[in-house]
């Protein structure tokens, strides 16, 4: 057996590295972990708007659902480790939570702060050691890990859990370094792109909206664009096939197209090199004959208005000079002329606002990345690679990503504490 100052390496001191390494500190381990920042959990500061969405409060197989690539390999980490592990673990370490829409799980204080304070004490209670290094190179020996060569030098372990992040946000120390060193021992990388980024609109209307919020509205996910390009002229028909997703929630306008929690839940959904529509019913509450009704009333206590001032109780005065350029009818029309053609269209607008979607924002822009190790050569119990002896995994490095809601942090902590308990427990192997 190897003889080192070391029982376990930690590459990457954000959430995923942290939590690896207090579980393998608490299993009974020696632990380095090493961070080339200057603080630990640079991304963590940002995430949920700076308020650290920690988890979700539900079941683990409810976690499962929400993971659109390779959920049945996060079944036995998150089955080991679950939401009210997750909890537990910062409420006993000083970070109080409360659950709020949607079950998100944030610390009380509402700061991000919070959360990282809590892993700083769990750190120093399990006795982890923290040097400012970047990993260059995995080393081995017989086909084992040995050490890691750093740009601070070489540290020796028989173990080292590569927890490096992925591409998205890379101020924040995710710079796919672990991609190239978990390439370089012989794994298989799956080329990746962003996850959970707004989308790029196809055409003029999203900017002319920008800032502008809609909250409590239906988002569909088409795949290609879908009969018609939107125009100025007339709004496009109500898209036929299938979606690829479809969830309720808020949505956000930007200068560059459109962004918020459905948005980047879709996202997760879409493919290079494809073409989607994005189809947005703005009032899912009524059923069409209800809002057919509902426009014939407003139109009824305005008869002498122009149209483009009778819609003013249906939709956000940011959005009414688009409405009006895609409804087809003038704004200057009294709304006693317009026709039932003319009234029809605007409930199809309404129910079916489509947004062509050109591609995705780059992936530095995304919160979380899609790709990376695949998980085909992890072992789903441990987290240790079957290439090579001594390395594991921990979060957002590996081929797995989920929707917005706090399942991205929950998969970090399960597959953290499978890999930091594995890693600890291998040096008696």
């Amino acid at each position: 057996m190897m003889t080192t100052d070391w029982d376990v390496i930690v590459l990457g001191g954000g959430a995923a590295g942290m939590f690896a390494a207090i579980q393998a500190g608490y299993a009974g381990a020696k632990v380095l972990l090493l961070e080339p920042n200057e603080r630990l959990g640079k991304k963590l500061y940002i995430t949920g708007k700076g308020r650290c969405n920690l988890t979700n409060a539900c079941s683990w197989q409810e976690v499962l659902k929400n993971v659109p690539r390779n959920p049945r390999f996060l079944y036995s980490a998150m089955s080991g480790f679950s939401p009210e592990d997750a909890v537990t673990f910062f409420e006993s370490h000083g970070c109080e939570t409360k659950t709020e829409r949607g079950n998100r799980v944030f610390p009380v204080s509402d700061r991000a702060a919070s959360v990282i304070d809590a892993l700083k004490t769990a750190l120093g209670y399990a006795g982890v050691e923290l040097r400012r290094a970047r990993g260059l190179e995995l080393l081995t020996k017989a086909g084992r890990i040995c050490g890691v060569r750093t740009d601070r030098g070489v540290f020796e372990a028989p173990a080292v859990i590569l927890a490096t992040g992925g591409k998205s946000y890379p101020a924040t120390g995710s710079t796919g370094d672990g991609y190239r060193l978990a390439k370089d021992v012989g794994h298989s990388i799956v080329p990746p792109v962003g996850s959970l980024v707004p989308m790029v609109e196809d055409g003029p209307f999203c900017a002319r909206m920008q800032g502008l919020a809609l909250k409590n509205v239906n988002v569909r996910l088409y795949e290609g664009p879908c009969h018609s390009e939107p125009s100025e002229e007339s709004v496009p028909p109500a898209p036929s096939p299938k979606p690829v997703y479809e969830e309720f929630g808020e949505l956000l306008f930007t200068h560059f197209g459109l962004s918020g929690p459905v948005i980047l839940s879709a996202s997760a959904h879409m493919e290079q090199g494809k073409r989607y529509l994005v189809s947005i019913d703005l009032k899912p509450a009524l059923d069409e004959a209800t809002l057919d009704a509902r426009i014939l009333r407003d139109f009824g206590d305005s008869k002498n208005r122009s149209f483009e001032n009778a819609i003013s109780g249906l939709y956000p005065k940011t959005m009414i000079p688009v409405i009006v350029a895609r409804s087809g009818i003038p704004g200057d029309t009294k709304v006693n002329a317009v026709t039932k053609e003319q009234r029809r269209a605007l409930l199809t607008l309404t129910k079916h606002f489509t947004v062509q979607i050109s591609g995705l924002r780059p992936v530095e822009e995304a919160i979380v990345t899609s790709g990376g190790v695949s998980v085909k050569e992890i072992d789903p119990k441990t987290m240790a690679s079957k290439l090579v002896g001594g390395l594991y995994f921990a979060g957002e490095v590996m081929d797995v990503d989920a929707y917005t809601g706090g399942f991205n942090l929950q998969i970090a902590w399960a597959t953290a504490y499978a890999a930091g308990t594995a890693a600890a427990g291998s040096r008696e192997a």
